[in-house]
């Protein structure tokens, strides 16, 4: 999805920076150094350029500077928020390096301290997918090259568990929306990627029955005929379950035909690249625009 494209109105944006929307529209009247377009319902939708706009000035606020100011060091030198993003992002590494290193050593206050330090700075979204999920995919190469021990990965996927699923429960549903199933391909026991899936589905507002792990097939069906979900979701992370995750994605495409199915998880990922062509309804890709994307056409 384009950086340029609207997809948040003014409560979001509010929730995300922390300012009132009354002082949102207040800046956008005096200083028009953002003009968000209107949806047919006559809302603001504001893009990702700009909300790093607003948070920008915020900053610049926080330090001292009236918006007035603020606003004028922007005209001045446009390029001060594509360098506020760089800054951003070169704290959010340092942050993952830290909390992987933290967790490496088996130090929990360590890793704990430097999480929330992360969310103090970032939003919900950013620290989810970007350095969350950051970390998750350095413990599985680690782990897969023999770098750490099964007891490194073990802590360190207990940890995040635990902090994942307190996001997880935190986040509000919308019962007007249908509902999803998100849980394991068979055999698979690893869960953490569809975790920060399902908080990229609640973001959203859906509501989510997340089963996770060792779930019989059988039981798949009684729940899916009990709650009729629009969507369910598979993880795999292991090649050797890969077979078998879409075996039942087909059986559950035939059997319910009202159930959009979406798999993904590391293990697809590496699959060459004329079988995952082969597989292209069902992958909802690695990055949130290709959740995104995933969603419009599902």
């Amino acid at each position: 999805m384009s950086t340029l494209e609207g997809k948040y109105n003014i409560k979001a944006v509010s929730n995300m920076l922390g300012i009132q929307s009354g002082t949102l529209r207040a800046w956008e009247r005096r200083y028009q150094i953002i003009a968000p377009k209107r949806n047919e319902a006559g809302h603001r939708l504001y893009t990702e350029e700009h909300v790093k706009i607003l948070k920008w000035l915020i900053t610049k606020v926080n330090e001292g500077f009236t918006i007035g100011q603020a606003v004028s060091l922007l005209e001045s030198n446009p390029l001060n928020t594509q360098l506020f993003s760089e800054q951003e992002n070169n704290k959010a590494q340092s942050l993952t390096e830290a909390i992987l290193y933290a967790l490496l050593k088996f130090d929990e206050m360590k890793a704990h301290e430097r999480l929330n330090e992360a969310f103090s700075l970032f939003s919900v979204e950013k620290v989810t997918m970007d350095i969350l999920r950051g970390i998750l995919v350095r413990i599985g190469e680690l782990w897969r090259q023999g770098a750490i021990t099964s007891a490194h990965e073990h802590y360190a996927t207990s940890f995040l568990r635990s902090r994942i699923g307190m996001i997880y429960h935190n986040l509000p549903a919308n019962a007007v929306l249908p509902k999803v199933v998100a849980v394991c391909g068979p055999g698979d026991s690893h869960e953490l990627g569809l975790l920060i899936f399902t908080i990229y589905l609640r973001r959203k507002g859906y509501e989510v029955i997340y089963l996770g792990t060792s779930i019989d097939e059988k039981d798949i069906h009684a729940i899916i005929e009990e709650v009729r979900p629009k969507f369910l979701f598979m993880s795999c992370t292991l090649t050797k379950y890969v077979v078998s995750t879409i075996k039942l994605a087909n059986c559950l495409r035939e059997e319910y035909d009202y159930l959009s199915i979406g798999l993904g998880g590391t293990a697809f990922s590496l699959l060459p690249e004329q079988e995952r062509a082969a597989l292209a309804e069902y992958l909802v890709g690695t990055t949130k625009d290709d959740w995104d994307q995933w969603m419009v056409r599902a």
